[in-house]
């Protein structure tokens, strides 16, 4: 710990270390979690606890830890808990927007925001969505008070360079946001390239073992994370001390999970090269990879996460079908490799064939071995 009470060590080190509170004798070093309505608050409501709703000691320890991964170092920064990804993010786009306001957002993001489009529409806000590949969403910046990026997106795992685009919208009076859920705070932190906000579902890689739903904003301290947080305490949109507490408890294994999950991720990637009957193949790490080079410019870690399209929706099927080490199911980042054909659900503009596999902490050989067997057995 340096002068300013701030770890100055490795990724490890911070990870198993980050808002832990100072040691007490015969106190544990993970405090467990509070459950609490209300607090005792005799006299003038001055102190930091008045009601569960506005603070709790299990998101503070939490927020401070996310605080130190995103932001190491630095102090002017404020992390937020959310009940989920989606109350994080809607947190941001409905606290700093309004009727006459104009938002810029990914047409290749998550498949909930063509929902949040509408609902924004519905508000009077006008939005505005270009690709994240190529930087695209420059052409539409003019006039936007928000800018949204999603870097690398999903699922299709296109990257931006966010400096660039970071730039180009504060030089217009835009505030940037970066949805950081598939690289985490190990893999690239989006205020120290500049944006204003970094927001994040810790449902998926921070926490790891698919049994929180979490979410998180961080940003500088001001009056936009104000009106965030005013936002939370109007919407309720608030995690429960459990949840919180798992959290917390699961970032101390984050650096080992990021570290085993993203080679294996580039093993997969390029074992699934090597088979004629992958295309359109995804990884961000991979060197081949069309978004590689702005992607090793702004990441030190490229994500658990690899795409590619298989020829028919029947060929896909078959495929998730005849695994063994990967579960088919939604979501991604836990230590178990899950994967699923995202067209099931309809929000994406993918392929049929599309797949999306989270590659988890096997084996990379075991895991290899597997998908393998699963092409061979599902070919026509």
């Amino acid at each position: 710990m340096n002068d300013s009470g701030h770890f100055a060590g490795g990724d490890g080190t911070r990870a198993v270390r980050a808002g832990l509170p100072q040691p007490v004798k015969y106190e544990p070093t993970l405090p467990g979690p509070v459950f609490a309505a209300h607090f005792h608050l005799p006299g003038e409501p001055t102190g930091p606890y008045t009601y569960g709703r506005d603070e709790n000691p299990t998101w503070t320890h939490l927020e401070a830890a996310i605080g130190e991964l995103e932001a190491p170092g630095r102090d002017g920064v404020e992390t937020l808990v959310f009940a989920s990804g989606m109350a994080a993010i809607s947190s941001v786009l409905f606290s700093q927007l309004c009727a006459g306001d104009t938002v810029v957002l990914p047409s290749d993001g998550y498949q909930v925001l063509p929902l949040v489009r509408a609902q924004l529409e519905a508000y009077g806000v006008e939005v505005r969505t270009a690709p994240t590949g190529g930087d695209a969403q420059l052409d539409v910046l003019d006039g936007a008070k928000l800018l949204w990026i999603e870097s690398p997106s999903n699922p299709g795992l296109d990257v931006c360079d966010i400096r660039r685009l970071v730039e180009a919208a504060h030089a217009r009076g835009a505030l940037v946001a970066v949805d950081n859920t598939l690289a985490t705070p190990l893999g690239q932190r989006p205020l120290e390239l500049g944006a204003d906000f970094s927001v994040a579902s810790g449902t998926k890689q921070l926490t790891g073992h698919g049994d929180v739903l979490l979410g998180y904003v961080t940003g500088r301290a001001g009056e936009p994370m104000t009106a965030v947080r005013r936002w939370r305490k109007i919407v309720g949109a608030i995690p429960g001390p459990m949840e919180a507490w798992l959290a917390h408890r699961s970032i101390a294994t984050l650096q080992l999970r990021v570290d085993r999950q993203n080679a294996t991720a580039l093993v997969v990637a390029e074992a699934l090269r090597q088979r004629p009957e992958v295309t359109g193949l995804r990884y961000p790490g991979l060197p081949g990879d069309p978004s590689h080079k702005v992607a090793a410019q702004q990441m030190r870690r490229f994500g658990c996460v690899v795409s590619f399209t298989l020829p028919t929706r029947a060929r896909a099927d078959r495929f998730l079908e005849a695994l063994r080490l990967v579960d088919d199911a939604t979501s991604f980042g836990g230590v178990r490799s899950t994967a699923e054909r995202r067209g099931r659900w309809g929000g994406d503009a993918v392929p049929e064939g599309f797949v999306r596999l989270s590659v988890g902490a096997e084996d990379p050989e075991d895991l290899v071995a597997d998908l393998v067997r699963a092409l061979d057995e599902s070919a026509d």
